[in-house]
């Protein structure tokens, strides 16, 4: 039997959360003045129990959206119903915004994960529909009566994730819990039980039913929650990604070629686990980008796998194909065009930097390394990093200086020629009155040549880039 006994510490935690919203004992107070109950409910009294931060309060009642609109009046800053055929409505006090909703007990079609919505009018009902046991308690207002039918107090004990009914039953009901079960697992750093490891990989094709928005926004999630890999890998041994993302279950059965005692997989992860270590060079909240393009910069491998003579294993142009293969798989998640381009960008560059030797690029090539990454050379420069895993610390310390290194010539570079904003010495209007043509296919040309000559050759002033162009359109 769950204890469902709060420790005295955590009281002290959920009575702080209170005490600082003041509002809320009142609040219930009137919800029971009128004849109803009101209860803090799901993720608000988790994180309280767990002492983590809690930015959204959502709540359970038996009032309808029309008594909570009603009852909730004198509260309310401002207000929005958008959920109201679900049973909630939306409202702000001072700063603080909360969702209160009617308690359910709803009815799921085999085809579909949207409920038809039917009232309850039980808070245990309410909280058995819930999707595990941590998200299932409550604490009743005024009292504070802690309410926690389903273990979800040994659950956070134990570190580990169980539905309140059935994992079968839960997850036919909603498909897309079996991806939340990655989602938290991946921000609280939790264990599934073995009862819902095991339905999530009998059950996985059930994803089919939901949408690719749906799934985008768990995985998004679990990507940026605190320990992502626990999510990933959760989502793998399941079968969840091939549903959903299966170019990254497909690296498992390769090998990768700098590092043949490890799988490309299993590279990967670490690849993402040492860009998360440095995103702290963009900005000290998590980089989505960063983190898709480090978890997917090798998909293009087993497209591109060659055995050769003395068993040797290549990967030629896995950059490129991993790029087509990711723009492919994110479009069909519904990522936006911007996050797309950004990543794919990433991706096809990833490898450049190992072109560059021991320091061997001319300015010619810095300047188009610059160039190509564009916005996103911060990024490339931590995907570059993050690439290494190799376990032998002297190649390791040695690609760290080589990067260093580059990074300082771009520095220099950017300082005397503007890398970031490089153009033609010339621009359009301007060729074509040097060469008194017309726009059309020729002034594209003729910029294209003096973009390569501006790469090569750095600044050359407009008296030189005009003969330059010249001689060009002469030789033609």
């Amino acid at each position: 039997m769950p204890t469902n006994t709060l420790t005295p510490q955590q009281q002290q935690r959920i009575d702080a959360r209170l005490d600082a919203l003041g509002f809320l004992t009142e609040l219930g107070q009137a919800f029971t003045d009128a004849g109803h109950e009101l209860s803090v409910v799901g993720g608000p009294v988790r994180d309280a129990v767990l002492d983590r931060p809690v930015n959204d309060w959502d709540f359970a009642t038996t009032a309808t959206p029309e008594q909570i609109e009603r009852i909730a009046g004198p509260w309310t800053d401002a207000s929005w119903d958008m959920g109201r055929e679900f049973g909630t409505i939306g409202i702000r006090h001072g700063r603080h915004e909360l969702e209160i909703t009617t308690y359910r007990s709803d009815d799921y079609d085999a085809g579909s994960r949207k409920p038809t919505v039917r009232f309850g009018d039980t808070l245990d009902t309410d909280l058995s529909r819930r999707d595990f046991a941590v998200n299932a308690m409550a604490i009743r207002l005024p009292s504070r009566e802690f309410v926690d039918l389903f273990g979800g107090l040994d659950d956070l004990a134990a570190r580990r994730l169980r539905t309140p009914v059935a994992p079968e039953v839960s997850f036919s009901d909603d498909p897309l819990r079996m991806m939340r079960a990655a989602r938290f697992a991946a921000q609280l750093n939790f264990t599934v039980a073995p009862e819902v490891r095991h339905a999530m990989t009998s059950m996985a094709s059930r994803l089919d039913i939901v949408s690719a928005e749906r799934m985008r926004i768990e995985l998004d999630k679990t990507l940026l929650a605190a320990h992502p890999v626990v999510g990933l890998r959760l989502l793998v041994d399941t079968g969840l990604a091939g549903q959903m993302l299966p170019e990254l279950p497909a690296l498992i059965l390769e090998r990768d070629e700098h590092h043949r005692h490890k799988d490309v997989y299993e590279h990967s992860l670490i690849v993402l686990e040492q860009a998360i270590a440095l995103e702290e060079r963009l900005d000290p909240r998590p980089d989505l980008v960063v983190r898709l393009a480090a978890l997917l910069h090798d998909i293009g491998k087993p497209k591109t796998r060659r055995f050769q003579d003395g068993g040797t294993v290549t990967f030629h142009h896995h950059d490129v194909v991993g790029a087509k293969l990711a723009r492919k798989r994110l479009r069909a998640l519904r990522y936006s065009n911007e996050v797309v381009d950004q990543v794919c960008t990433l991706v096809e560059l990833h490898l450049r930097f190992h072109g560059y030797g021991s320091g061997e690029w001319t300015d010619s090539a810095v300047r188009r390394y610059v160039r190509d990454a564009g916005d996103q050379l911060e990024r490339l420069h931590i995907l570059t990093r993050a690439d290494c895993t190799t376990r032998n610390q002297r190649k390791a310390a040695r690609l760290q200086r080589t990067y260093d290194e580059l990074e300082a010539r771009i520095a220099v570079l950017a300082e005397a020629e503007e890398l970031s904003a490089i153009r033609p010495d010339l621009d359009g209007m301007q060729i074509m009155e040097i060469l008194q043509i017309e726009p059309g296919r020729e002034v594209g040309e003729a910029y294209r040549f003096l973009l390569d000559l501006r790469m090569d050759r750095g600044p050359l002033g407009e008296a030189q880039a005009t003969e330059a162009l010249k001689a060009w359109f002469a030789a033609r």
